[in-house]
């Protein structure tokens, strides 16, 4: 290998005196540590241990052991850049699909199949209902009173993508926008009032975000609200939010 350009290796060697009547090996010297020799250096193993010659005759064995570089010091400096799990978007597929749906809801006229371990693994409610001792775990088809289809679609979506379908104002979906809202409003908390504020921003509803300004500007909630993660994350990504929080703050305290 020295022979070639540019390469190095690393070694090791062990010299032994080898007995003229009974051939048998008697080790002089060795190095066990291993050094590196380049194929531009005309470096040599060097024995510190002078041999004397016995009748003008003398043999010795010169043993040299090549280390081979390790497979993980080859490929350390390999750079594999791995991609974003893609899971939820195939979950998606498989809701837009129906394939392999073993249930079905009715919700005002409307059907959606949907598989029962997903939503199953996804909602206790629905592990109880299609696993437990509910009647609806014995039926292929399940009629739900009390909700809009859209409502019911957005809560499938929700579930095997953990995303909501974008409002689109063409639509003038306003009535469901402001179930939407008034939902929200009702289970307003310190732990999810920051969260909530920068989904009112995104979908530019002002009314929810007027009440989440006012619930933030409360001297009783706001150090609470601090301290919670949604909080930081606003802070992070929608700062001129907070901007507006202050703002009406001030006028408020002012009035």
């Amino acid at each position: 290998m020295l022979v070639s350009k540019n390469v190095e290796l690393r070694a090791s060697y062990s010299l032994s005196l080898v007995n003229q009547n009974t051939g048998l090996q008697e080790t002089l010297c060795s190095e066990t540590t291993t050094r590196v020799f380049k194929s531009s250096n005309a470096a040599c193993f060097s024995p510190s241990t002078l041999i004397a010659r016995v009748d003008d005759c003398l043999r010795i064995v010169c043993t040299v052991t090549v280390v081979k570089e390790s497979w993980v010091e080859t490929t350390r400096g390999m750079d594999t850049k791995v991609p974003p799990s893609d899971l939820l978007e195939h979950f998606g597929k498989l809701l837009l699909a129906e394939e392999g749906s073993d249930v079905t809801f009715s919700v005002g006229g409307e059907n959606f199949p949907a598989q029962k371990i997903v939503l199953a693994t996804q909602s206790p409610v629905f592990e109880a209902q299609l696993y437990g001792q509910m009647k609806e775990s014995m039926a292929c088809r399940v009629t739900v009173e009390d909700i809009q289809p859209e409502v019911f679609k957005a809560l499938l979506q929700f579930i095997y993508t953990d995303s909501l379908p974008e409002w689109d104002d063409r639509y003038a979906m306003d009535r469901l926008k402001l179930l939407c809202v008034s939902n929200l409003v009702d289970y307003l908390d310190t732990q999810n009032v920051a969260t909530t504020l920068a989904l009112a921003d995104q979908h530019n509803c002002d009314r929810l975000k007027d009440v989440c300004i006012e619930f933030m500007g409360s001297s009783d909630e706001m150090d609470a609200v601090v301290k919670t993660e949604g909080y930081a994350n606003l802070k992070r990504t929608c700062p001129s939010i907070l901007v507006d929080v202050l703002e009406k703050n001030i006028r408020k305290h002012r009035t």
